[in-house]
């Protein structure tokens, strides 16, 4: 199984660029194209979060026009730059299936989710996909209450076999990076007591630092997926004022392998692709 995550598109609206200077559509036009291409052809894309720069309705609507003309199935999450209301308005449905309540359909919605928060359940691959809203109105950084963790811990109960993957925006374990360790995560305790409750939970997929990272956590893997051009500054010294840099569009490639493996690949997309041959140099 091939899972595409895409992160931090910061679509600005029609003929706009993220904060005047990131070319963020044209960058999220040009990733939809080249994961058209592969081969072999990814099962499913998934979003995490930050879909949006403002979480304007216009936003979400440019952005579901280019995703739209991705050749497989997509699903997003909302970050903390998402309205929830707005994203709902545009992707409810296929691409955000919060209201299908079909048991073994693709998404499912638990009667305690009470549509509050964008949660629910992908569970038609050979890897079972659980997508949490992680964020907290009107805040840059990240939560899991009471209700969202007893949800979690309800989808999971159901299923401890199936290889699973829990997909956020928000990464609930400090990464060094300045900008999430001053957002912060309330509830990382309260999540991290029932991700310890289950061996089968492969990765938990997040954004949010716009960088590649991986940590061990409560006895699983997250991981954090790069931006779509937008790198920020990493600094050790968490010292420095915070930065970005602009960079070519990129995304990560999640593969499930026959031997039961998650391997990650972070593909950059550049405008000088040649390829050389090792035994001609």
């Amino acid at each position: 199984m091939l899972i595409v995550q895409i992160s931090d598109t910061h679509i600005a609206g029609w003929d706009k660029k993220a904060y005047g200077i990131a070319p963020v559509a044209e960058n999220l036009s040009t990733c939809v194209e080249h994961i058209n291409q592969l081969i072999p052809k990814p099962d499913i894309v998934i979003v995490t979060g930050d879909i949006t720069n403002s979480g304007l309705t216009e936003e979400f609507q440019q952005a579901a026009s280019l995703l739209n003309k991705l050749a497989v199935p997509y699903y997003v999450i909302p970050g903390n730059h998402d309205d929830r209301s707005n994203l709902l308005s545009v992707f409810s449905g296929t691409a955000c299936p919060v209201n299908d309540l079909n048991q073994g359909q693709s998404g499912k919605n638990q009667s305690n989710n009470s549509q509050e928060f964008i949660n629910y359940v992908v569970d038609d691959f050979d890897v079972r996909l659980i997508a949490m809203d992680s964020t907290i109105i009107n805040e840059p950084g990240g939560e899991i209450c009471g209700k969202r963790a007893a949800w979690l811990d309800e989808c999971l109960g159901e299923n401890r076999e199936k290889p699973t993957l829990l997909f956020m925006h928000h990464p609930p374990v400090k990464l060094g990076v300045i900008e999430s360790n001053i957002d912060g995560f309330i509830g990382s305790e309260r999540l991290g007591t029932i991700i310890e409750k289950y061996s089968n939970i492969e990765r938990i997929l997040c954004g949010h630092v716009h960088l590649p990272t991986f940590v061990r956590w409560c006895g699983t893997i997250v991981s954090t997926a790069p931006s779509m051009g937008m790198r920020l500054s990493l600094d050790l010294t968490m010292e420095q004022p915070s930065k970005f840099h602009l960079e070519s569009p990129t995304y990560q490639i999640h593969h499930w392998t026959a031997d039961n493996n998650l391997i990650s690949h972070t593909v950059t997309i550049n405008e000088i692709d040649q390829a050389y041959l090792f035994e001609e140099h």
